[in-house]
């Protein structure tokens, strides 16, 4: 049980990462350095970025569960 709830995170975190890194800069960080700016002075949210704010937020529920679960198994 431990160890696959451990995949789970692992996979949980990578996911996340990538995520995050595909989201839209939102302007005056380090995403203008790599172009983030340029993108970002277009248009509104579509469709791609409502769903992809949607799937980094199940994302991070489920790296939360998958936390709190081995918290309580490898607890002494």
């Amino acid at each position: 049980m431990v160890i696959g709830i451990s995949i789970a995170l692992i996979l949980a975190s990578c996911l996340m990462v990538l995520l995050v890194l595909l989201h839209k800069g939102k302007g005056g960080g380090l995403s203008d350095m790599f172009g983030g700016g340029f993108s970002s002075s277009f248009g509104g949210s579509s469709v791609v970025e409502r769903n992809l704010d949607r799937l980094t937020v199940i994302t991070g529920v489920i790296w939360f569960v998958c936390i709190i679960a081995l918290g309580l198994l490898l607890k002494p």
